[in-house]
């Protein structure tokens, strides 16, 4: 009975809502965008907009490819070469594929030069790497946390340090991944890593890109200065952020009684728009690459007010998140979003991105 209790209750969940402005020196969507290294989904919808501006489309278009190597050893990413050529240069990103954070070893790769493992506790003794209990691994620990600083490495290559960890990745305990790969760096060819890993079966993948005007789009009303909403004046945040998944999901926000897949309809106060763009692209995403992006949008709206609200949920685990935490998830959800918006008069648009990292499982279309 408790159990089936639990089933029915909502998961908990956090949303916190922060109101910026682009243009101030303190604005933190710099911050929160550069530290949240691996992003699966971006979608932005802008109202009362028909057709997207050549140089936003051109950067939507162009996000950039990214790479999927098979069965790669895990001794390859702390190899000097690897480290001189893509960690040192630009950033670059690598995500396990179709791993499970509680259940299979995982590895991720983050910008700045850190490589997290996420091992099991045989793995992790037969390793024999120094590293830390997880602290998300409950009452009898089963997984553990080892950090590798490849900056640092490539300092030391002569160090004890670097051959040990050398002879653990080659002979003690060889690992083999799925991996995603992701490379930013501006002024280099991005066919580099295509023939750094020939010699591994290794695919070129462009983002998949969405683009689609809705039409008579019921938006709800928003005032900046209430995020927690007014009776008849103005929504929540949290009601715009639903309502903005809703619209990103194409769900039905029309409550018709003979609709049994949706009863959600759009939050009141609200206002109709006649049209609005709304694009989603869908892939592995770098963080320089939602920046551009972000850029952009506050260049040609013209924003002069920015909410953003990041939703939490509690109960479950992952690993890597803003600024290297493990971020926890509710059970069967396997996202984390971070949403931006801006209200005026009579126009309102969203940005929404879709995080992965809480799992290292990734539903990307190959």
């Amino acid at each position: 009975m408790a159990t089936l209790r639990r089933l029915r209750e909502t998961p908990r969940h956090l949303l916190v809502c922060e109101k910026s402005n682009f243009g101030h020196d303190k604005s933190r969507h710099r911050h929160l965008v550069e530290t949240h290294y691996h992003n699966y989904r971006v979608s932005f919808l802008i109202p009362e907009c028909g057709i997207l501006s050549k140089e936003l489309k051109n950067l939507v278009m162009e996000t950039g490819p990214y790479y999927f190597v098979k069965n790669l050893p895990l001794h390859e990413l702390i190899s000097q070469e690897f480290i001189n050529t893509f960690v040192k240069k630009g950033s670059c990103c690598a995500l396990t594929y179709n791993t499970n954070i509680d259940e299979d070893n995982a590895v991720a790769l983050l910008p700045n030069g850190k490589l997290i493992l996420s091992l099991d506790k045989d793995t992790y003794e037969e390793c024999g790497l120094q590293g830390h209990p997880s602290q998300y691994s409950g009452r009898k620990i089963m997984k553990f946390i080892v950090s590798i600083d490849l900056m640092d490495l490539s300092f030391n290559l002569d160090s004890k340090k670097y051959e040990r960890i050398s002879w653990s990745f080659k002979e003690k305990k060889p690992l083999k991944f799925d991996f995603l790969l992701g490379w930013h760096h501006t002024g280099i060819e991005e066919s580099v890593m295509m023939s750094y890993f020939s010699n591994y079966q290794i695919q070129e993948h462009q983002p998949k890109v969405s683009l689609s005007t809705v039409r008579d789009l019921q938006c709800p009303v928003l005032q900046s200065g209430e995020l927690g909403g007014m009776p008849e004046v103005s929504c929540s945040a949290l009601e715009l952020f639903d309502w903005l998944g809703a619209v990103f999901s194409n769900a039905s926000l029309n409550n018709e009684p003979n609709n049994f897949i949706s009863t959600y309809c759009c939050p009141q106060p609200s206002t109709v728009v006649a049209k609005a763009y709304l694009c989603t692209v869908t892939g592995f995403i770098l963080p320089e690459k939602i920046h551009l992006l972000l850029e952009q949008l506050w260049n040609k709206s013209r924003i002069s007010a920015l909410t953003t609200s990041v939703q939490h949920c509690a109960e479950s685990s992952g690993l890597c998140s803003w600024a290297r935490n493990r971020n926890k998830g509710c059970p069967g959800q396997k996202e984390r979003s971070e949403t931006v918006y801006s209200q005026k008069t009579s126009s309102m648009w969203g940005i929404q991105w879709t995080l992965h990292t809480s799992y290292w499982n990734y539903s990307i279309h190959m």
